[in-house]
């Protein structure tokens, strides 16, 4: 969309013909859900030259712009990637429908039964940069989900969504579901995200997904709930409990497997009795793999080459080759500072004293806690939830990885006999 449009009027019209297509959907039944899917599956492998072309010009813009390695990777779609996407779509297709779903079903004195019901949200609006995939996998969790959406891609990305959302339609088109029930913002206009997290009437919950920038700004702006997390401040507490080996392992993975993911390990937390033992080994490993340390006191004690910690450094989600390390009396202390300093996303102790464990499983209010295991392990497809559409911290509705369930809600029903009340 390249002419001057009225923004307002653009995206009040993309509102309501969601909020028509989400009706739609509602009533949609598996099958047809997933007749749709894997339409879009084929379309997309069918496409594919054509996809990779059409992303080729947004590549030439990134470049142009002098943008960096990493993020005209993420940008990048090839016969691979494409490949990628229509597999993940055929994967959604294969989970189990959440919607229409009768749990906790139960007789009253009364002679009536009272259970919830699995529903979708509505319309959802989904905000974010950079990653052509999103656009497959936000709209393909939606879809299967019974929810129509609105997708508002970065403007870096507007030749490679517009294909990509094509294919879409067509698979939506030939299952006979409106072609309305996903749409992309096809104006790169940044006041049409001020007009998405302000249609209530139209959009029940936004997602973003985005830098913290973004994201600070919804929270300040939107009168649309949201599904988010702002920071990934995950840490790993050593106890003296711990297998000496186990925690060298998972210190180092849940640090370098990938530096750049909101659930790796920033903050390292080591008890006083085991960080002789351990902390040399640890910072080996991250020396040789060029991770920058940076520890209180008496880290620096155990490893020279460490710099010292800053009060930032224990708030920070550094994304990069950075660990700040902390050596901590116990298991108080350790839950203690993830309290004061943490982002309530993903936190792990490693201990052989379960009595331990339970107790960071129980006190430490963070959406993923885990024991033994490293915090890369958050995410949807771990957790066997099939893909995720983002990461929440928020206490209401979903929290942790976001998969199916958490794009729905729930409602009461009732199955009675003629019962009146007395």
């Amino acid at each position: 969309m390249d002419v001057k449009v009225d923004i307002k009027i653009y995206m009040q019209e993309l509102g309501r013909a969601a909020r028509v297509a989400a009706r739609a959907l509602a009533r949609a039944d598996t099958a047809a859900k997933n007749r749709a899917l894997l339409a879009i599956a084929a379309r997309l492998r069918r496409q594919s030259e054509a996809l990779v072309a059409e992303n080729r010009h947004d590549l030439e813009k990134a470049k142009a712009e002098g943008r960096d390695g990493a993020f005209v990777d993420r940008l990048t779609l090839t016969a691979k990637s494409v490949e990628q996407m229509a597999a993940g779509v055929e994967q959604v297709a294969a989970l189990p429908d959440p919607i229409g779903r009768i749990t906790d079903l139960e007789t009253r004195p009364t002679g009536i039964e009272v259970g919830r019901m699995r529903v979708p949200l509505g319309v959802i609006g989904i905000i974010y940069e950079s990653r052509p995939n999103v656009t497959v996998d936000a709209a393909a969790l939606c879809l299967k989900a019974g929810n129509a959406c609105i997708l508002r891609g970065g403007s870096e990305a507007i030749h490679s969504n517009r294909a990509i959302v094509a294919c879409i339609k067509d698979g939506l088109a030939e299952a006979g579901l409106p072609i309305a029930a996903v749409q992309v913002v096809e104006t790169t206009d940044r006041a049409a995200v001020g007009e998405l997290i302000t249609m209530p009437e139209y959009v029940d919950i936004i997602v973003p997904r985005g830098g913290k920038d973004l994201i600070a700004r919804l929270m300040r702006e939107s009168k649309i709930p949201m599904i988010k997390h702002l920071d990934g401040v995950c840490h790993v507490y050593i106890d003296d409990k711990a297998d000496p080996a186990m925690a060298v392992k998972i210190a180092d993975n849940a640090k370098t497997q990938r530096y750049g993911t909101c659930n790796t390990l920033e903050t390292l937390l080591v008890a006083e009795g085991i960080a002789g033992e351990v902390l040399p080994q640890i910072a080996a490993v991250y020396r040789a793999k060029g991770v920058e340390m940076r520890g209180d006191e008496a880290t620096r004690k155990l490893v020279a080459d460490a710099t010292p910690a800053t009060e930032d450094d224990w708030y920070a989600e550094y994304l990069a080759p950075i660990a700040a390390i902390r050596v901590v009396k116990g298991l108080d202390e350790a839950i203690d500072h993830i309290a004061k300093y943490g982002s309530q996303h993903t936190d792990a102790i490693v201990t052989e004293d379960r009595a331990r464990a339970d107790r960071f499983l129980r006190e430490v209010d963070s959406a993923s806690v885990m024991v033994n295991a490293s915090t890369r392990f958050a995410d949807g497809f771990e957790f066997g939830l099939g893909a995720e559409i983002g990461i929440s911290t928020d206490k209401l509705h979903a929290r942790g990885p976001v998969g199916l369930e958490g794009l729905t809600s729930q409602k009461f029903v009732v199955l009675g006999h003629g019962e009146v009340r007395t």
